[in-house]
C-alpha cells in the first residue's frame, strides 16, 4: 500500500520533532561530560590519528569498536568538540524514529485487519519514540547502546522486505546490519534469539506456499553475510575471551547465592520500570520516574494485551501473518529484556533494556490506534475527536520537553552525574596561558587507564576537554602518591586536585612553600 502525501507530511513533522529534541543545545545538555563518554571521544581521536581501528577497545571493561569508529569519522568532518562527540548518538536516534515508522507500517500491513491503519499505527509509534525521554536521553549521551535499537529496527525492516520481495539484496543488507550489531553493545548478543523467532513464522509461510527451498536459499544469504561481518570479531574474542565476558560476569545474577530469587527480583523490577518505578540513575533517567509518561504507559499496556490476544487468535485460526507480527513483538520485548533481567546491579536499568524500546513504542502505537478507533466508533463529532487527539499528542510533547530540558537537565544531581565539576576544571585549564605548567592530581577512584597501571577513569573528562582545544593533552596527570614527580622551573605552575582533600594541600604547602591556595569557579588550585 503506497504511502499518502498526508502520511509523508505527518512523518516529516515527527522526524523534525525528533531532530529538535535530539539536537537542541546538544553541546550544553546533558550538563557535563561523564568519563565513560569522554574515553570514547579520546579513543576516537587516537583512532583518527593512528588509523588503527580496533575491533575492541580494551580499556573501561572493553568496548566494541563500531561506535568509536563513527565518532572518529564525525571528528574528521566537524572537528573535536562535545557537540561533535554527541551528534553521532543524536543522528542515530533521529534515524531510528524514521526506521520505527517504516518497520511498524510494514509489519501491520501484513494483517488484513490492520492493513488500512498500518500507517497510523506507525505514526503513533514513531511520535511516541520521537518525544520519549528514555530515547531522547540516550540519543544525547555518548554511549554505544544507542546503536542497538537502530540496528534492530533496520535489520528487521530489511529482513521483512526481503521475505516479501524475495530479493537477495535485502537479506545481504540484513546480515550486514545484524553482524555490525555485535560490534556495538553487549545486549545486542540477544538478537540471534530474536532472529530465530523471526524466521520460524516465515518458514511456515513459505512451507504453506511450497517454497521451502527458496526460504533456505534466502536465509543462507542472510547467515553468510552476517558471518562474514562477524568473523573478525569472533576471532578476536576467541583469542581474548576476557573481553567477550567483560563486565557481564561482575553483575550477573549467576554470581549471586540465590539465582532464582535474584532473577525474579530483577525481572519484576524491570517489568515495573515502564509504569511504576524507573531507573534511579540520574544519568539514565529523572531518578525513579517511570520510563514512560503515564498516558503512554497505559497505551503500552493496552497494546501489549491486544498483542497477546491477537497471538492466541492467530494460533486458533492458523493465521501465519498475524502470528508472525505478534510473536515477533512479544518475543522482542521479552528477549531484549533479558540482558537486564539477568543482572542484579543498578536495577531497574534503562541502558541494559535499551533493546526493548522499539517494541515498547510499537505496543504504545497499537494501543493508541485501538483507543482512537474505539472512540471513533462511539463518537458523533469526528472533528472534536481529531482535535482531542492532536491536543493529547501536544500535551505528551510538552510534558516530555519539560521533563528533559527543564526538570532533569537543570537538576543538581544531573550535573553531578555528568561530572560537570570536572568539565569546569578542564575549561579552566584551557583558559590558562600556554606557558603555564598544568598539573592535575587524580584523586578520584575509577578503573585505571591504561590497565593495569595508569590514571583513574575520571581524568578522561579533563583529557577530552584539552584534546578538544589542542588536539592533545597539555597537563601532567599524577596520582596523589606521585607528588614528588613535580619539578619546579621558571614557568608558573597550577596544581589542581580533582577532588578537595585537605591533606593534599597541606603536603603541597610543605613541598612548595612559595605557593598559595586560590579558589577558581568552585574548586581550589595551588598556584606556584
Amino acid at each position: 500500500m503506497a504511502i499518502t502525501k498526508k502520511d509523508v507530511f505527518l512523518l516529516l513533522l515527527i522526524v523534525l520533532t525528533a531532530v529538535f529534541f535530539r539536537t537542541w543545545q546538544l553541546h550544553l545538555i546533558p550538563p557535563g561530560l561523564y568519563p565513560d563518554e569522554a574515553i570514547n571521544g579520546n579513543d576516537a581521536l587516537e583512532t583518527l590519528k593512528t588509523r588503527d581501528f580496533e575491533l575492541v577497545y580494551p580499556e573501561n571493561n572493553g568496548r566494541e569498536g563500531l561506535f568509536i569508529w563513527l565518532i572518529s569519522a564525525c571528528f574528521s568532518i566537524f572537528g573535536i568538540s562535545i557537540w561533535s562527540l554527541r551528534i553521532v548518538s543524536a543522528f542515530v536516534g533521529i534515524i531510528t524514529v524514521l526506521g520505527l515508522y517504516l518497520l511498524t507500517r510494514e509489519l501491520f500491513s501484513l494483517v488484513q485487519n490492520y492493513k488500512l491503519q498500518s500507517s497510523i499505527i506507525g505514526l503513533f509509534s514513531s511520535f511516541f519514540l520521537a518525544v520519549s525521554f528514555w530515547h531522547i536521553n540516550f540519543s544525547r549521551i555518548v554511549f554505544r547502546g544507542i546503536l542497538v535499537p537502530f540496528l534492530l529496527v533496520f535489520s528487521f525492516y530489511f529482513l521483512l522486505k526481503g521475505f516479501l520481495t524475495q530479493k537477495k539484496f535485502y537479506f545481504i543488507i540484513t546480515g550486514i546490519l545484524l553482524g555490525l550489531g555485535l560490534y556495538t553493545y553487549t545486549t545486542f548478543r540477544m538478537a540471534p534469539l530474536l532472529l530465530i523467532v523471526f524466521l520460524i513464522p516465515w518458514w511456515l509461510i513459505y512451507k504453506k506456499q511450497k517454497s521451502e527451498k527458496k526460504f533456505f536459499k534466502l536465509t543462507l544469504c542472510l547467515l553468510v553475510s552476517a558471518m562474514v561481518v562477524v568473523l573478525p570479531l569472533a576471532v578476536y574474542f576467541i583469542k581474548n575471551p576476557q573481553f567477550f565476558i567483560g563486565r557481564t560476569s561482575q553483575i550477573s545474577i549467576f554470581s549471586q547465592p540465590n539465582i532464582p530469587e535474584s532473577f525474579i527480583k530483577s525481572l519484576i523490577s524491570h517489568l515495573g520500570m515502564f509504569n511504576f518505578y524507573g531507573d534511579g540513575n540520574w544519568r539514565h533517567n529523572l531518578s525513579g520516574s517511570p520510563q514512560l509518561f503515564w498516558p503512554v504507559g497505559i497505551l503500552f499496556l493496552l497494546g501489549f494485551i491486544i498483542s497477546i490476544k491477537e497471538l492466541i487468535s492467530s494460533i486458533k485460526k492458523k493465521n501465519y501473518n498475524l502470528f508472525f507480527v505478534h510473536c515477533l513483538l512479544l518475543s522482542w520485548f521479552l528477549i531484549m529484556l533479558l540482558p537486564a533481567a539477568l543482572t542484579y546491579e543498578g536495577i531497574p536499568h534503562a541502558l541494559r533494556t535499551i533493546g526493548v524500546i522499539p517494541a515498547v513504542y510499537i505496543f504504545a502505537g497499537l494501543g493508541a490506534w485501538q483507543s482512537f478507533h474505539w472512540i471513533e466508533k462511539n463518537s458523533k463529532n469526528k472533528k472534536l475527536l481529531v482535535s482531542g487527539c492532536v491536543l493529547f499528542l501536544l500535551l505528551v510533547l510538552i510534558f516530555q520537553f519539560n521533563k528533559y530540558f527543564i526538570k532533569w537537565s537543570s537538576h543538581p544531581e544531573t550535573r553531578n552525574a555528568f561530572s560537570n565539576d570536572i568539565v569546569q576544571i578542564g575549561n579552566y585549564l584551557n583558559s590558562l596561558p600556554h606557558q603555564t605548567q598544568k598539573i592535575v592530581i587524580v584523586n578520584l577512584s575509577g578503573v585505571f587507564v591504561p590497565q593495569p597501571e595508569g590514571i583513574p577513569m575520571p581524568a578522561q573528562t579533563i583529557m577530552f576537554i584539552e584534546n578538544a582545544k589542542y588536539g592533545k593533552t597539555q597537563s601532567l596527570y599524577l596520582l596523589p602518591e606521585d607528588l614528588n614527580k613535580i619539578e619546579i622551573n621558571e614557568k608558573p605552575i597550577i596544581i589542581i586536585p580533582m577532588n578537595y582533600e585537605q591533606n593534599i594541600f597541606q603536603l603541597l604547602q610543605f613541598m612548595f612553600p612559595k605557593g598559595k591556595i586560590e579558589k577558581e569557579n568552585g574548586f581550589l588550585i595551588y598556584k606556584i
